[in-house]
């Protein structure tokens, strides 16, 4: 027999199925009828779980424990099927004894911080649950004990704990609804606590400009922000990031004026930093507009160069080699970006066209109806945020017929 291996804690029968009794080898000083009678409980108990009758099995796994305490797969037994019996105190000394026996029984460990949660035990659960979930693999029981690790370190203030689990959930179970949201609200709460921080130990930094003309860009208000990046700009010339993030706004602006000023910007983000791709690409988009495709090119392939997996490099890359009269190169840069962002819609159409003039019928249609069905879900994400915008407090300033710019 053996000991359970996997619950889910939606799938009671599943896991009372699985808390099978396991063989033991009584001491050499235990008489022959207690030998007897603990063979008679386990067998009795497993027969019951065959029938799927837990609340029989239970007093037999009792009357076992009582034979013989030190056993931790009986122990281990008893406590899974009281667990499942929301008999939760009981089970704690039971799930206990059997990780105390053998450490590594790693479900049994969670098992145990679930029940202590639920007992508000809470230095017992968090400390139980930290140790178990780094080892358990089953999907269903991994989110579980994950869950309840997250809510505990939530609960104790330890965000950064918190974030940590939810991002190893997120790589398990990565459109899990409840943890993306999950996952959210976590980090917008450290976002709040960093700037509630910062606005307290810096008010006046350079670092909190930037922090407020982030969010000010979040809000449309793009005056305000360039001011709030213009002075962080003023207090720190080489603050990271700092002269891309004005330079995007500028490029974005509707204003001409300010358009002009963007160039100027990445320039100066690439001599504080040589590496900074989105300055480079930025730079290459704006040369390719003028018409200067040798810039463009030479940009657009360095900003590739420092991060080949940016699929808005690779399809800028690609519209200038179209235009270079390279069709061969621009649709391996174009399959890269498809590769690296099935999402991007933008490089499936070109692709699409490239395939079609090459009389590659099939695979032409095969990227259309990608770029439709990506096209299609672009469309509801830009109407959901500016259904979010526009329930949002109105600014007699903002247009809000305006969707928010997506990613192209």
């Amino acid at each position: 027999m053996r000991l359970f291996s996997g619950i889910a804690l939606a799938a009671v029968p599943l896991a009372l199925a699985a808390a099978a009794c396991l063989a033991q080898t009584p001491p050499p000083d235990r008489s022959q009828a207690q030998q007897q009678a603990l063979a008679t409980h386990l067998h009795k108990a497993q027969e019951y779980l065959r029938q799927k009758q837990p609340a029989l099995a239970i007093p037999e796994f009792e009357a076992a424990v009582a034979i013989d305490p030190s056993n931790a797969d009986t122990q281990g037994n008893l406590g899974v099927l009281l667990f499942f019996q929301n008999r939760f105190s009981d089970a704690v000394p039971h799930l206990r004894a059997a990780v105390t026996t053998r450490p590594e029984l790693w479900k049994i460990q969670g098992l145990l911080g679930l029940a202590e949660a639920r007992t508000q035990d809470t230095s017992a659960s968090r400390a139980d649950l930290e140790a178990a979930f780094p080892h358990l693999t089953e999907p269903g029981f991994q989110l579980e004990v994950g869950q309840a690790l997250i809510d505990e370190d939530t609960a104790a203030g330890d965000l950064d704990k918190a974030a940590e689990t939810a991002s190893v959930l997120l790589a398990a179970h990565p459109t899990d609804p409840s943890l993306l949201y999950l996952s959210w609200r976590l980090y917008s709460d450290l976002a709040a606590r960093s700037m509630l921080t910062l606005a307290l130990s810096a008010p006046d930094s350079a670092e909190m400009h930037q922090l407020m003309a982030r969010e000010l860009a979040h809000h449309h208000d793009d005056d305000a922000a360039i001011a709030n990046y213009r002075e962080a700009i003023r207090l720190n010339p080489r603050l990271p990031g700092i002269h891309s993030e004005l330079g995007d706004i500028l490029f974005n602006s509707q204003d001409a004026k300010l358009q002009a000023q963007a160039p100027a910007e990445f320039q100066a983000a690439l001599a504080v930093n040589p590496r900074d791709e989105k300055a480079e690409l930025s730079l290459g988009i704006i040369a390719e507009r003028k018409g200067d495709l040798k810039t463009a090119f030479a940009r657009d392939s360095r900003a590739v160069e420092l991060d080949p997996g940016d699929t808005d490099a690779c399809t800028e890359l690609a519209k200038v080699l179209i235009l270079m009269n390279q069709p061969e190169k621009a649709e391996q840069m174009f399959e890269r970006a498809v590769q690296a962002d099935p999402t991007n819609y933008a490089a499936h159409y070109r692709l699409a066209a490239l395939y079609r003039e090459q009389g590659k019928t099939g695979e032409a249609k095969q990227q259309v109806a990608e770029f439709l069905k990506y096209k299609q879900m672009k469309d509801k994400l830009g109407k959901i945020f500016d259904d979010m915008r526009v329930a949002s407090i109105q600014r007699p300033d903002l247009d809000d017929t305006t969707a928010p710019q997506l990613p192209q």
